[in-house]
């Protein structure tokens, strides 16, 4: 049971990174949300054992299951659900400004409004530049007279 386990949770780590390495915003939420699940698994399986519920008071010398890896198992799933709808969320927010969810487009287009907006202040400091001296000479004038 313990060698499906591995290769279960093998599989599903192994998909996520793999899905993790795709350039699409979608694929790379879905890679995280396998790892997660493959982190879930990997704490269930390493918290296996077969016992009795763990309720008081306790009757006779069985073996009691530990219910701590549930509990934390349980809050990994709940805060990973979490994580994938705020994941999601700001994956469909980039996808409606930006109309693409390629990362290598969406580099681009970052890299261009950051190249543009470079332009747009070195024109300005350059006409800062201008101001100033057409005011600096303007003076000079008006002390000349």
């Amino acid at each position: 049971m313990n060698l499906l386990f591995a290769a279960v949770i093998g599989v599903l780590f192994g998909a996520g990174v793999l899905l993790l390495l795709k350039p699409d915003l979608f694929r790379v939420v879905a890679g995280l949300v396998l790892i997660s699940n493959a982190a879930n698994l990997t704490l269930m399986a390493s918290g296996l054992t077969v016992g009795r519920a763990p309720i008081q008071p306790a009757e006779g010398a069985e073996p009691v299951s530990d219910p701590l890896v549930q509990a934390m198992t349980l809050t990994a799933l709940v805060i990973g659900f979490a994580v994938t709808a705020v994941l999601l969320a700001l994956s469909y927010g980039v996808y409606r400004s930006r109309h693409s969810v390629d990362l290598d487009e969406l580099s681009r287009q970052e890299a261009e409004e950051a190249a543009a907006e470079e332009a747009r202040e070195r024109a300005h400091d350059e006409e800062r530049e201008l101001e100033a001296a057409d005011d600096q000479a303007r003076r000079h004038d008006e002390a000349l007279r």
